[in-house]
């Protein structure tokens, strides 16, 4: 049987995807990756789902194998920075930004296979622990790349409504 390969960005599955395993049935809605795409960018896949538009046609297959889709990243922000001393005087205001800016590492992606996709993928985030300079480096889970038998062998095209 023909297989692709799908990828399942960890966004569109924690907000609407439905979990699944290695031999479940699927049926997903799925958008061909452009051949002008950056590279890199969809990690081989030849078609994402997507779970807020695209494709009208389902494309239905047999799951063969999840790979974990992890992406390394700088943050150039550590919220958990220490105050040099001495601090500022008392009554100084002091702006400190908040959150964290990541920066995705070119290359730097790795794949461990999975028995089940995850619904939730914070599980998977790991990073540097203090004491850390910055930026410092975070990997976290993007999505994952789902090997599919499909009857076809193809991804609907743009404008194939089978």
């Amino acid at each position: 049987m023909p297989r692709m390969t799908v990828l399942y960005e960890d966004w569109q599955m924690e907000c609407c995807g439905t979990p699944f395993a290695v031999g479940d049935e699927v049926g997903w809605r799925l958008v061909t990756v452009d051949e002008e795409a950056p590279q890199g960018e969809f990690h081989g896949a030849t078609a994402w789902v997507e779970n807020h538009g695209g494709s009208d046609h389902e494309t239905r297959g047999r799951v063969h194998a999840i790979d974990l889709l992890l992406q390394e990243y700088l943050a150039h922000h550590d919220p958990l920075a220490v105050e040099p001393e001495p601090g500022p005087a008392p009554g100084t205001l002091v702006l400190r930004a908040t959150g964290r800016a990541l920066e995705a590492v070119p290359g730097a992606t790795a794949r461990e296979p999975l028995d089940a996709c995850p619904k939730w993928f914070d599980a998977f985030e790991d990073e540097e622990q203090p004491p850390r300079q910055v930026p410092y480096r975070v990997r976290r889970a993007v999505g994952v790349l789902v090997t599919l038998d499909v009857p076809d062998g193809t991804p609907p095209q743009p404008g194939d409504h089978r």
